[in-house]
């Protein structure tokens, strides 16, 4: 049985749709449900346990009573901003509470395991595309916290014979292609959901932040990637772990970067909406480009992205039209 925790979130109940679908095997999902959604798993086939990971008892509990294997871990809080004005709050949710969930794995004698991390270890590129070798200097307490636990990781496969996979995302974005799941925030940070709020109405305008950028359209460039392309790399770093002494950090990502202005371009096009849009200044810390050298996912994993950026903004579209929770 594998567990998955955030498994309700947004990429973690795209990952439990996907594995279920592929008939990987059983899942158990731990999530307290303050980010996550129990609709997102309701009808997957998955088993939920509502509870936060640094509850002890109860995730004792979960590792008593089921014959886990292995452990996707998901569950982290992921604003950037929010991580600044609370840092201790992330460091005992992404930090605190994940080495709980590490030592109870130790005694029970699981030790392998697929962490969601983050391109935000890396901090302000000093060279795009960016591969994994790339310095690691956070320039926001989310991504120290994640960088933290990769650190974590290491020593215990150092130390205890442990195999991981860190993947480190770059944006995630879409929804399954039925319409069944997608991406809700509160409050949304995200520049696709956000967008196309906007084109239904939802929110007046979509803000630009920053239109004096070095690039070529002015705006920032990012690297967009389809959640359901991120649950299968997931699934292909699991399948690694069949192997004894794993330990990879790898970006996830298509490679080719998008501006605010193509998005919203494409946007356009998809839904057929004028989206009306405001230019502001520049966020504070916002890189003009983040792209990923994703050489190594494919030579790893096997794995290449499926789906651009279109194919992203159609199924997003598709929810957003008509979501479920």
């Amino acid at each position: 049985m594998l567990l998955v925790t955030g498994g309700a979130g947004y990429i973690g109940s795209h990952f439990v749709h996907e594995y279920l679908r592929q008939q990987k095997g059983s899942i158990i999902v731990v999530d307290d449900l303050s980010e996550g959604h129990e609709q997102a798993v309701a009808d997957s086939g998955a088993k939920l346990v509502k509870c936060n990971i640094g509850d002890r008892e109860a995730m004792e509990q979960v590792f008593s009573e089921n014959k886990i294997e292995a452990v996707v871990h998901f569950a982290a809080s992921a604003y950037v901003g929010v991580s600044q004005e609370q840092p201790f709050k992330y460091f005992q949710n992404n930090v605190v509470q994940t080495l709980s969930l590490l030592e109870l794995m130790e005694k029970h004698g699981i030790r392998k395991i697929v962490f969601s991390s983050t391109c935000a270890t890396y901090g302000t590129p000093t060279y795009v595309p960016i591969d994994e070798k790339h310095p690691q200097s956070p320039i926001n307490v989310y991504g120290s916290t994640k960088l933290m636990v990769e650190k974590a990781l290491d020593a215990l496969a150092i130390a205890k014979g442990w195999s991981f996979v860190a993947l480190r995302y770059f944006n995630a974005a879409g929804a399954a292609d039925d319409g069944s799941i997608g991406e809700h925030h509160d409050p949304e940070t995200h520049l696709i959901p956000l967008v196309l709020q906007a084109a239904k109405g939802t929110i007046p305008h979509i803000q630009v932040n920053g239109s004096d950028y070095d690039t070529p359209d002015g705006t920032c460039i990012r690297d967009y990637i389809h959640v359901t392309d991120l649950a299968d790399a997931h699934i292909r770093a699991l399948d690694l772990l069949h192997k004894e002494g794993v330990r990879e950090f790898i970006n996830l990502g298509t490679e080719k970067g998008n501006s605010v202005k193509e998005v919203i371009s494409v946007c356009a096009q998809v839904t057929g909406k004028d989206i009306p849009q405001k230019f502001g200044p520049r966020r504070p810390g916002d890189p003009a480009s983040l792209v990923a050298n994703a050489t190594k996912a494919a030579q790893v994993l096997g794995w290449k992205p499926q789906r651009d950026l279109k194919n992203i903004l159609e199924t997003a579209w598709k929810w957003e039209q008509n979501p479920k929770y």
